[in-house]
């Protein structure tokens, strides 16, 4: 599995491939003076959007602007269509597998998934034990990170069905990238992704509760604007057409929630919240919580409100249970899984963890609930040091890691100082679940613009890409 070269997307034996051939024109064609020109212009509108990304403990001011790369990342519309169809496959499965372990807990029963992983898990949500919440679906945003190793070689690197963010960077990446170059895509058929924000909406609106017997309102509720996060918050409210609200703009009478508005009290019927479980309601979970509403999981549980994503969906994300995606599928849906997991060594299992402290130089290890690119070693990459201590903290809290062979994810073109080079990238299509699954063509496609770098998040040095899938 971990191999040494590595597939380049948009050449192949020497020769470029098909969905790449007109963009070689393009840059053959754009001296240097240009290209340095238009990526000034693309920071230049970035920073007037104000589209910045949050890197905390660092001091100083938090706020960066994301590093944005102008060439394109570009997908036939075939290489899509088996993309979209294998993530639609996992988005139902894991939200079978949620509906069952708050339920009747048949997987677990059946001893296709430890009931350890489950109930001992941080992100397993008691409290909603026996609630099924509207349209049986817990996670209405699911966002799937893909990488690619070959011509025909998708893997799933994790899932993230809480609140996945990057959405904005996808619908901004298009927006700037179509004002910056229009002749691209008047010679190119590029599918578009515009539609988002009212996909967004309808899937939100589909899922209102069964007390909601008009026009459903829905709110985005943010943790506020210090959050890494508000930028796409406020975008999206935008778009959708809906309000932005913080907790302190929400209260609970009787059996419903309300806001507060101008012209008084206005209900409440569906949130799409971008705060943590823990911080939903100060009654229910942390009782030092600022940010939530109090009493609104009473009117959740009650049939009130429906909360998008639902708080518990966070177990299906854990990277432990990860590994038995595949096993839902087969379990839920009687399907093969249409997308591959990368093999994965669970270091709370003992042969797992003895295999790993002796290959730690070659994997990539992580922390079942780290993100953002902190909490895991990149052995290839790491010093000697730095392989000793990570293995001291795996040994001292094996059920806290699971390790990875080191995949050689694909490159694409990058614009580097020295001119384009290529560079490791991953992709994060948002799939969206309410009465029906569906998602735009396209997603976040995130660059390691550090030569050699596996790590593309933000906050590690990362930048984004627009994302093409050619129609038909």
């Amino acid at each position: 599995m971990a191999v040494t070269t590595c597939f380049n997307e948009m050449y192949e034996k020497g020769r470029v491939r098909p969905p790449y051939r007109q963009l070689e024109d393009w840059t053959r064609a754009m001296p240097a003076e240009l290209r340095e020109m238009k990526q000034a212009e693309a920071e230049a509108l970035f920073r007037r959007i104000g589209i910045t990304f949050a890197v905390y403990g660092e001091g100083g001011d938090p706020d960066r602007l994301i590093p944005f790369d102008m060439f394109p990342r570009v997908f036939t519309a075939r290489e899509w269509a088996r993309l979209e169809r294998g993530i639609k496959q996992r988005a139902r499965a894991l939200n079978a597998f949620l509906a069952d372990v708050y339920g009747r807990g048949e997987i677990v029963r059946a001893g296709r998934i430890p009931g350890r992983l489950v109930h001992r898990n941080a992100a397993y949500e008691k409290s909603v034990v026996g609630f099924t919440p509207p349209k049986g679906v817990y996670s209405h945003v699911v966002g799937i990170d893909l990488v690619r190793t070959g011509p025909d070689e998708f893997f799933v690197l994790e899932d993230n069905c809480r609140t996945p963010s990057g959405v904005s960077y996808m619908l901004e990446n298009r927006e700037i990238m179509m004002r910056m170059f229009p002749e691209l895509f008047r010679e190119n058929r590029i599918e578009p992704v515009d539609s988002y924000p009212e996909k967004l909406r309808r899937t939100l609106a589909s899922v209102a509760p069964l007390k909601c017997e008009r026009e459903p309102t829905v709110v985005l509720l943010t943790p506020g604007h210090f959050n890494a996060a508000y930028y796409e918050h406020s975008f999206l409210a935008d778009l959708m057409g809906v309000e932005l609200v913080e907790g302190a703009d929400l209260f609970v009478e009787g059996e419903f929630l309300y806001m507060r508005t101008t012209e008084g009290p206005k209900r409440v019927d569906v949130i799409y919240r971008r705060i943590d479980d823990a911080y939903v309601d100060p009654l229910c979970f942390r009782p030092d919580s600022m940010l939530g509403v109090p009493g609104l999981m009473d009117v959740y549980r009650s049939g009130g409100v429906t909360i998008c994503s639902a708080p518990g969906a966070g177990v299906a994300d854990d990277k432990a249970v990860y590994t038995f995606v595949p096993e839902m599928i087969r379990f839920y849906l009687g399907e093969e899984p249409l997308l591959n997991n990368v093999p994965t060594w669970q270091c709370g299992k003992e042969a797992d963890l003895s295999h790993v402290l002796a290959h730690l130089p070659e994997l990539v290890v992580k922390e079942v609930h780290g993100s953002g690119g902190y909490g895991m070693l990149v052995g290839p990459k790491s010093t000697r040091e730095q392989i000793e201590a990570f293995r001291a903290r795996i040994e001292a809290d094996p059920d806290n890691y699971i390790a990875q062979p080191t995949l050689a994810l694909s490159t694409t073109p990058t614009f580097v100082n020295e001119g384009i080079a290529p560079r490791h990238v991953d992709l994060r299509p948002y799939c969206l679940v309410g009465e029906r699954i569906e998602l735009v063509p396209g997603g976040l496609t995130r660059v390691a613009l550090t030569e050699g770098s596996l790590v593309v998040n933000s906050s590690q040095g990362g930048g984004v890409k627009d994302t093409w899938v050619l129609a038909e």
